[in-house]
């Protein structure tokens, strides 16, 4: 009847043993993130005043890359591609899709990791993003509402913060969730057959995700 109990005894010790990161590691991860928004959106105009659009969330693979500088310090490179779709609010509502877009917003931060000795290894980082947007496409609905109407999205650079802890399995393998906080701001032109419109969009998501690492 001890059996069970004996098993998951024996088995304990290879939860806890400590694998610690060393100088000059390379971790490599995969996570499943939610890419959420909390955007402020400016009224598209000229032309629609009381217009304005909203970005929604999505749910995508990142793969990310970290660097330890020392058993504390370490960098972290991060790249995923989300897409999103831009809805109409207030009087663009009634067309509803407005646009969809893919986002590639790669990040780069430097972390501390506060207790690199233990299999519980939570840590913080700040750092920098660069945010590139592709594939705009204007919608059907829109199309119709104003013509063909061309979609520029401008680049934008901005701050990032994180938080996350890895859950170390053993010296190799590990499991992290993590979250983030970018800025993203960028401005947008719409083009319908010379007819310029223009809407100011601070993105600001929150990038949570969880994964699997490997370090080696």
């Amino acid at each position: 009847m001890f059996r069970p109990f004996l098993t998951a005894a024996a088995f304990i010790p290879c939860l806890i043993h400590s694998a610690a990161a060393e100088q000059g590691d390379w971790l490599v991860r995969l996570r499943g993130i939610v890419v959420a928004p909390t955007e402020s959106v400016s009224d598209v105009l000229p032309a629609f005043p009381g217009g304005s659009l909203n970005v929604e969330s999505t749910i995508v693979p990142e793969l990310d890359l970290t660097y330890y500088l020392t058993d504390r310090i370490s960098i972290e490179a991060i790249a995923a591609i989300s897409p999103h779709d831009l809805n109409g609010t207030g009087t663009l509502e009634p067309i509803g899709e407005i646009a969809d877009v893919l986002v590639l917003p790669p990040t780069v931060t430097l972390q501390y990791h506060f207790f690199p000795d233990s299999k519980v290894d939570p840590y913080i980082g700040a750092g920098i993003n660069y945010t590139l947007f592709f594939d705009k496409d204007a919608s059907d609905g829109l199309v119709n509402a104003v013509g063909p109407t061309s979609i520029d999205i401008n680049d934008s650079i901005g701050a990032a913060v994180q938080a996350g802890v890895n859950f170390h399995l053993n010296e190799r393998w590990s499991l992290n969730a993590d979250i983030k906080y970018i800025r993203i701001d960028t401005t947008s032109t719409l083009n319908s057959g010379g007819l310029i419109n223009t809407v100011d969009i601070e993105l600001h998501p929150i990038v949570a995700g969880i994964g699997v690492g490997y370090r080696f």
